[in-house]
């Protein structure tokens, strides 16, 4: 999850890199004592003061529409193909998708990492580390995402068989799996530029760029896919064309923008300073892992659903779909109360980010609860919006309790993390991903779907189950006082 940072305070220069593409400069006030309205020019804005629900929210909404068009790309293709196509075509989406969303752990984990360490740095009336973190991000995400590119392609034919990918959608998701890892570095691009204009304190140019390319996505899925016949490669062609669009409308932006950024191509600025890289390396690698740990659970469970057949196996997509919209909330929530937290504890205000935990906690399970009412009163209309196809619909029933059960465990999931990677504890993190992302949710899966016979329900229910380990583990940190300890 990525904690994209709202900030604006201090003084001095703020410098921005990506590796060869983009450099740009913003003016930062920096001042370690009372915080200050920040002139109008400021690309930084401060979350140490100020009423906390208000600016939680006002930070959060831009986050969730950003958020919410982003999981849209996915979940637009799996609804096109489901009706145009059917249950052979939502395989294909649902598994390519899962393959995808495996890549971008390197981007998900140093992101986060990145952004922790420059809330705390701004916070604290640091710029130089500022600059220097965002420096060390940009270049090693967008060369990491080529890298990921490359072994993936290589690796195409092998993946679909360790996945036992039904025959009947085979040949569909070797299409879809290889046209979105094209746009792999376009996936990286897009989350680092938007998280840094974020993080200077602009979350509404983020907004703009994504909706364009969710709207273009969109027309361009029904033209593909209806009236051009190109199946499920035209769903993953028009998501690379959407995903290109927002990487390069941004770097447009930043391009006309580059007095106003002390934009700067000089080949020093993209150096990776080594101190800077290493504390980012330190947080980011358990981060990584979490993420990784968490999608690889969820490709461990498709490779045993899939071998149910190709019903379950597009069964599979709407559940993660739905669980992704949900999400969306959550990770905007988590995101935004990272940052404030973040800030606060590199001002030393505890009780402050204290109260930004539960303002977020809140948040979550009230829309888990409205979530729950949507679902327990018209279940078959929400299966219905992804596809018509019967067979998928007439078994659609075993995901009720479990997409529940996730709605609430997303929802504290935000509060939890919130708290930790505010605070910067790679060691918890690494935790959370090998408990969650491993020991409970592949093991709860196999208890319930192969000891107790549940099969699919089962794989699902434990998946749903494991969700709920980052609230247990947070709460124990939460207790200890440790989160107020300066780390990271």
């Amino acid at each position: 999850m990525a904690l994209i940072l709202f900030l604006t305070r201090h003084s001095g220069n703020c410098s921005v890199f990506s590796p060869g593409i983009l450099v740009f400069f913003c003016p930062i006030r920096y001042n370690t004592g009372m915080s200050e309205r920040t002139s109008p020019k400021s690309m930084i804005r401060d979350l140490t003061g100020g009423p906390i629900v208000p600016l939680l929210l006002s930070f959060a909404l831009p986050l969730f529409l950003s958020n919410a068009l982003q999981a849209v790309y996915n979940l637009v293709d799996l609804i096109v193909v489901g009706n145009c196509i059917g249950g052979a075509g939502m395989s294909a989406v649902s598994i390519g998708g899962d393959i995808l969303h495996l890549l971008t752990f390197i981007a998900m984990g140093f992101s986060s990492a990145g952004q922790v360490l420059i809330a705390r740095s701004v916070g604290a009336g640091r710029p130089d580390e500022v600059r220097k973190t965002i420096g060390a991000l940009f270049s090693f995400l967008l060369a990491a995402s080529v890298g990921m590119a490359i072994l993936c392609f290589f690796l195409r034919f092998s993946v679909l068989d360790w996945l036992n990918t039904p025959k009947e959608s085979r040949d569909f998701t070797l299409d879809y799996t290889v046209t979105c890892v094209v746009g792999l570095p376009f996936i990286y691009g897009y989350n680092v530029v938007s998280a840094i204009l974020r993080g200077m304190g602009d979350s509404r140019r983020p907004f703009v760029f994504i909706a364009v390319a969710a709207i273009l996505n969109m027309i361009l899925d029904v033209i593909f896919v209806k009236y051009c016949g190109m199946e499920v490669f035209g769903a993953a062609l028009a998501t690379v064309i959407g995903q290109g669009t927002s990487f390069l409308t941004a770097l447009f932006y930043l391009y006309r923008r580059r007095e106003s950024f002390g934009f700067d191509f000089r080949p020093a600025s993209f150096r990776i300073e080594k101190q800077t890289f290493l504390r980012m390396i330190a947080l980011g690698i358990p981060m990584a892992i979490q993420s990784a740990a968490i999608s690889f659970s969820k490709i461990v469970l498709m490779a045993w659903i899939n071998t149910f057949g190709v019903d379950y196996s597009a069964l599979a997509g709407v559940f993660n779909k739905i669980n992704t919209m949900c999400g969306v909330i959550s990770q905007s929530f988590t995101t935004s109360g990272s940052s404030m937290v973040g800030q606060n504890l590199g001002a030393q205000k505890y009780e402050r980010a204290r109260k930004t935990v539960f303002a977020v906690l809140a948040f979550g399970l009230g829309f888990a609860a409205v979530f729950t009412l949507v679902m327990l009163l018209a279940p078959d209309f929400v299966y219905g919006l992804f596809t018509k196809d019967p067979s998928v619909l007439s078994i659609a029933g075993i995901l009720t309790l479990p997409i529940i059960l996730n709605f609430f465990g997303a929802a504290t999931r935000s509060g939890a993390f919130a708290l930790i990677n505010g605070s910067g504890r790679p060691k918890i993190n690494l935790a959370i991903a090998i408990i969650d992302g491993m020991i409970a949710r592949i093991g709860l899966a196999a208890l319930f779907g192969f000891t107790l016979g549940m099969g699919c329900r089962g794989f699902w229910m434990g998946d749903a189950l494991a969700g709920f380990m980052p609230l247990l583990i947070g709460t124990v940190f939460y207790l200890s006082g440790r989160w107020k300890q300066k780390k990271a």
